[in-house]
């Protein structure tokens, strides 16, 4: 009978051994298991762009960063620019794809975080200025006297940038315009408003744009290019400070590292940059957006 009962002993410290060993996830490669009681790491995307391409480029990037650094992640929509901004500055999102502007408020509202990753395209960005391909305008200067949309008031390729070059040809969009301007929320909106003649003329994100018209999406005998105007640094990931303290010293070093990783022959991985019209991302810092924060504070955007 004691020779039973020890062997029974010895059986289940083998089991408890091999569970303990499966939950530590040893059998993982290189993997790290969330610690029990650790909430998902919450992403998020400025809502600059149609829905469903979001949930997809978003969600992608959510399942992604799952799968390369043993954290559960969760894609976080948000409403409106300003949204996505207060969730970022109260820690419900912690880590955020935003465009200059935003990206200098989430900052300046959340000390010590970082802006971690750009594309290529992000260090030298445009927007365009459209108008109706039957209006007689030539220059931003003739854009006086004619209906308007910006694209969000937080975006920085579809307000701000497009201001200080509005100023910078003598328009003030306060007075010189037909009515005040309009803001229309997303890029894909303002090319469309202005493709229905429900505006003269509107700015965008070029990358946006130039995808649109790729795509066969624009009706080029209704709108056309007035301008091109740049460059700047604009969209880019930032990480908030707590996310090490919360999910393991290193986690921001394994995210910037997946994310470096992204690989154009991989088919699943080329997906993902497409949808970020890019082929990879790069490094950046909080210093490539001094002059976005200058900008913004000239034109009464910041304080």
């Amino acid at each position: 009978m004691r020779i039973l009962l020890v062997a029974a002993a010895l059986l289940l410290s083998v089991i408890i051994a091999c569970s303990n060993s499966d939950a530590t996830g040893s059998g993982d490669a290189g993997a790290t298991r969330r610690p029990a009681n650790v909430p998902a790491l919450v992403i998020g995307g400025i809502p600059d762009q149609d829905i469903s391409l979001l949930e997809e480029r978003f969600g992608g990037v959510a399942r992604y960063l799952e799968e390369n650094t043993g954290i559960e992640v969760e894609y976080w929509p948000a409403i409106s620019y300003p949204a996505l901004v207060t969730a970022f500055e109260n820690g419900d999102v912690q880590f955020s794809w935003f465009g200059g502007l935003t990206g200098v408020q989430a900052r300046r509202a959340t000390p010590g975080a970082v802006a971690l990753l750009q594309r290529p395209r992000d260090t030298e960005f445009h927007s365009v200025f459209i108008v109706r391909s039957g209006l007689e305008v030539s220059s931003l200067a003739g854009l006086a006297g004619r209906s308007f949309t910006f694209g969000s008031e937080s975006s920085t390729s579809g307000h701000l940038m497009p201001r200080f070059y509005l100023a910078q040809a003598g328009i003030d969009p306060e007075s010189d315009f037909l009515g005040n301007p309009s803001y229309s929320g997303s890029h894909d909106t303002t090319w469309k408003l202005v493709e229905a003649g429900s505006f003269d003329a509107g700015a965008l994100n070029a990358a946006v744009w130039e995808r649109a018209v790729a795509e066969g999406q624009v009706d080029m005998s209704k709108v056309r290019v007035l301008e091109n105007v740049g460059p700047y640094f604009d969209y880019h990931w930032v990480a908030h400070p707590d996310i090490d303290a919360t999910y393991g010293e290193g986690t921001v070093e394994r995210i910037r590292t997946a994310l470096l990783e992204l690989d154009p022959s991989v088919p699943d991985e080329k997906r993902l940059l497409d949808l970020f019209e890019s082929d990879r991302f790069i490094d950046t810092g909080n210093g490539n957006y001094l002059a976005i924060e200058e900008t913004a504070r000239t034109l009464g955007l910041i304080r």
